[in-house]
């Protein structure tokens, strides 16, 4: 039971708690909350909310490199910084009402935060070194 949160000589010794040199510090709320509004500004700078209708092969080819370089930015924002899964919900969170505040349709929204919860997730995985298979 040694290590488990049971005191022992004066000193309360609690699991988990030793820190990896080299792991990217946590983050802060605001950290997230600033990241997600500048996806979000880069969306409706790229991509405005009243050509989100993806009908013609221009329009999609603009929509899909727009995703492209968000994904790339949330790809290094994970490799910076340790995103934990308040974090991760809140970043998504926070990019969804974003959307909708813009004006973008419910489906688009949806399809969105999909797609960019998605990618945080994995994206943390990547991240932290884990291997497939």
């Amino acid at each position: 039971m040694r290590g488990f949160g049971i005191v022992s000589r004066g000193i309360i010794k609690r699991p988990f708690t030793r820190v990896e040199k080299g792991l990217p510090e946590t983050i802060s709320s605001r950290e997230v909350d600033e990241f997600a509004d500048s996806i979000v500004a880069e969306l409706i700078q790229r991509h405005p909310p009243r050509g989100e209708d993806a009908g013609e092969r221009k329009e999609l080819a603009r929509l899909r490199k727009a995703f492209g370089r968000v994904f790339s930015r949330i790809d290094g924002f994970a490799r910076s910084h340790r995103l934990n899964l308040y974090s991760k919900a809140r970043l998504a969170n926070r990019i969804q009402w974003g959307l909708k505040d813009a004006g973008y349709r419910e489906d688009f929204v949806e399809t969105a935060t999909h797609e960019v919860a998605t990618h945080v997730a994995l994206a943390g995985t990547r991240a932290s070194g884990s291997k497939d298979g």
